[in-house]
């Protein structure tokens, strides 16, 4: 398997949940329910990149690599290359991009995503989707949707629901569209160590400023994005204290 590198950004502040890395599920923190899913994938490091001296201590009682970064980034894609930078990588290493809320990805998740960037060299950044099994998570601006093209390539994320569904979604019942058309985004990524370069040196672009999707400037600036059906389900992530008491109760269950 080509070799990558997994970096795990953590934010103290969160609007929603604050403190969100440090609550605690079954005895530890959330950040360390993350890294160690991360560490059993195939990764060759796994690094917790946070702006915060308290998150670096946690990190590092429980023996994770950690990487202090500046507090102003204004996207996770900009502290990932604050990362890479410090950590001297080259522009051909593989990056995946592990959210430090996700305390219930498979580590199988984090190993394809790498695969599939390093076996598609047409693309700069590769990402997962599944399918959506309910007509009210279309129409969820919370839910990312991604249309793709035969060979994987995505045509456009979007927080609306497409491909819209002139016979499906235009009605006073809107249905599903067959074939598994309607697709989630899941937010993982594995990046080229280059893009990441360049992608800071982009000016915000118009799509992603009116969707608040930041994959867009990739899109935006002529890159290809590679995208494939996860090959296990991804639970959601934590944003709000419900969705902490879920992942709690799905760990216990499984405990």
């Amino acid at each position: 398997m080509t070799p990558f590198f997994v970096i795990i950004p953590a934010r103290y502040g969160s609007t929603r949940l604050p403190a969100k890395p440090l609550k605690l599920i079954g005895g530890r923190p959330m950040i360390q329910w993350v890294y160690e899913a991360a560490s059993r994938s195939s990764a060759q490091e796994v690094w917790i990149a946070t702006d915060d001296q308290r998150v670096m201590d946690v990190a590092l009682s429980f023996g994770a690599r950690v990487c202090m970064t500046r507090g102003d980034h204004e996207s996770g894609t900009d502290r990932l290359q604050e990362v890479v930078t410090q950590l001297g990588l080259p522009g051909d290493a593989i990056v995946v991009n592990v959210q430090g809320d996700e305390p219930l990805l498979p580590p199988e998740v984090i190993d394809q995503v790498a695969t599939n960037l390093a076996a598609n060299p047409f693309a700069s950044v590769a990402t997962l989707s599944e399918p959506l099994h309910s007509i009210g998570d279309c129409f969820n601006p919370n839910i990312v949707k991604v249309v793709s093209d035969l060979q994987g390539k995505a045509l456009y994320f979007s927080r609306a629901p497409i491909p819209w569904g002139r016979d499906t979604y235009g009605t006073e019942k809107p249905e599903l569209p067959a074939e598994q058309l309607a697709q989630r985004h899941i937010g993982i990524y594995a990046y080229r160590v280059s893009l990441l370069h360049q992608f800071v040196t982009w000016p915000l672009a118009a799509l992603e400023a009116f969707e608040k999707l930041e994959q867009l400037r990739v899109l935006a600036n002529g890159h290809q994005i590679h995208i494939a059906p996860a090959c296990l389900p991804v639970p959601g992530g934590v944003d709000t204290p419900e969705d902490l008491e879920r992942v709690k109760r799905l760990l216990e269950a499984n405990s």
